[in-house]
């Protein structure tokens, strides 16, 4: 009577789109979509794929989509979802309604069409059709005979603005909790509150990207990020930081802030100390998203509020440069790979498959002075990954169809992904009251999600299941 079909992030990490529909006979079948996103590199799902983003799925029941965050591999679709019929509403957390027109203008310029008229027209359609709910707060997203469906969203600490989502459904007088994870964030994330394990979940979908494994402590991790960037900066390179725009550039830039107050007046570099690094941010989409991070402070944690308290600037600090016009990226990229200023350059796209980051690999790949540090997961088939392969080898990697040489070094700190790992996971589950009597496990690699159901299967959780 109520059913889960998954139309994504079966097969990887990104496409998540996941449909749960209610079926009361004799009437016709009512359900929702969670979420409907892009796939990268290799990645597909449901007949579509990162080059074919058509939705080919039956919408004419789906009543609402409802968005747990706005990463593009989870809401890059939903002008592909418009187009193909969808007239309901799109249901999200409030940071999340604020934030959602942004990436998805991005989306159209990218993927989409050039057409600034009709760039305007989507958009104006995406925000009419936005229903903001606070968190902890239930919404009622049909109610009709027999069937009933209503949703709550709860933190996820993935980015601002991220949830789980609980649905309550009535179906031919079955009710259940089915609760569908989005993405889940590590404890201990700056500027978010971490997740706290759903009351009850009968069913529960669970993303898997570190199933496999955990992440070093943020204490760990940061000091590791101080040791990379003095180790890197000493001759005089760029360290390049691919960035993802939305919740990975806003925590790197917190953890430098706390690196610079800390360490002021010691050295990072010969002749150089850490309050004269320049951070350079040269993506425009994860400027605006910095931007909004300050103005949405509400919905920062306690110790991001009491920095600010203090005087201090996490998303806003003196050593910080935000390049915008193209004219100045070209520019930005020459001078640095001629000159030896060390410098900090956070640029997107975070896996390397397009955007102003590919200019600056082009150019400083090749000289063993530079630094390329990965602080997320790097989807296979995606440039990035190749990078991160290839690169301890003297590798080379795909830029725009031309080759390039890898022979600046390589980094990677995981403790920096905005997913919990492996641990942090089961902790969530193992905070539900009462076991579900079926965990779905998606959005990760086969090695991924084969060690995580092992986790699940020694603990005696009755019914795990890998959907394809």
């Amino acid at each position: 009577m109520i059913d889960i079909t998954h139309h994504g992030a079966t097969t990887g990490v990104t496409g998540s789109c996941h449909e749960l529909t209610l079926h009361c006979e004799p009437h016709a079948p009512a359900g929702i979509l969670i979420d409907c996103g892009l796939f990268q590199g290799q990645e597909k799902g449901d007949g579509a794929t990162s080059s074919d983003l058509s939705v080919d799925f039956p919408i004419e029941h789906i009543r609402a989509l409802v968005v747990t965050h706005v990463h593009i591999d989870h809401v890059g679709r939903i002008p592909y979802l418009l187009a193909a019929g969808f007239e309901g509403p799109i249901i999200c957390s409030e940071p999340s309604a604020i934030m959602l027109p942004e990436i998805l203008e991005d989306a159209l310029k990218i993927g989409f069409t050039r057409d600034r008229a009709l760039i305007e027209r989507v958009l104006g359609l995406i925000r009419s059709r936005l229903v903001p709910v606070p968190y902890g707060q239930w919404h009622e997203v049909f109610a009709e005979t027999e069937d009933l469906l209503c949703v709550r969203f709860q933190r996820a600490g993935h980015i601002l603005g991220s949830a789980y989502v609980e649905c309550e459904a009535v179906s031919g007088g079955e009710r259940e909790r089915v609760v569908f994870s989005g993405d889940l964030g590590a404890p201990h994330a700056p500027l978010l509150q971490e997740p706290a394990s759903p009351e009850r979940a009968d069913r529960l979908v669970i993303e898997s990207t570190y199933g496999d494994k955990d992440h070093e402590s943020r204490e760990a991790r940061r000091y590791r990020l101080k040791a990379i960037l003095e180790n890197a900066l000493a001759d005089g390179g760029t360290v390049l930081i691919p960035a993802f725009s939305i919740g990975r550039t806003q925590e790197l830039l917190y953890e430098i802030e706390g690196l610079v107050h800390e360490f002021q007046g010691q050295s990072v570099a010969d002749g150089l100390v850490w309050d004269d690094l320049e951070i350079v941010v040269d993506s425009p989409l994860a400027a605006k998203f910095t931007d909004i991070y300050r103005k949405l402070k509400p919905f920062w944690d306690s110790e991001a509020a009491d920095l600010v308290r203090q005087g201090r600037h996490p998303l806003s600090f003196e050593q910080l440069t935000v390049i915008d016009s193209h004219e100045d990226h070209l520019n930005a990229v020459e001078y640095l790979a001629r000159s030896h200023r060390p410098c900090v350059v956070l640029a997107g796209s975070g896996m390397c498959a397009g955007g102003r980051v590919v200019n600056y690999l082009k150019a400083m790949l090749g000289e063993a002075r530079n630094d390329v540090l990965f602080v997320g997961y790097q989807a296979a088939g995606t440039p990035g990954r190749d990078i991160l392969t290839y690169g301890s080898r003297g590798g080379w990697v795909e830029l725009d169809k031309e080759r390039f040489d890898i022979r600046a070094r390589v980094h990677q700190v995981g403790g920096y992904s905005a997913h919990a790992g492996q641990s942090d996971l089961i902790r969530f589950i193992e905070g539900i009251p009462k076991k579900p009597s079926e965990i779905r496990i998606v959005h990760g690699d086969e090695p991924a999600k084969l060690a995580f159901k092992q986790c699940l299967v020694e603990l005696n959780y009755p019914s795990i299941l890998i959907p394809n």
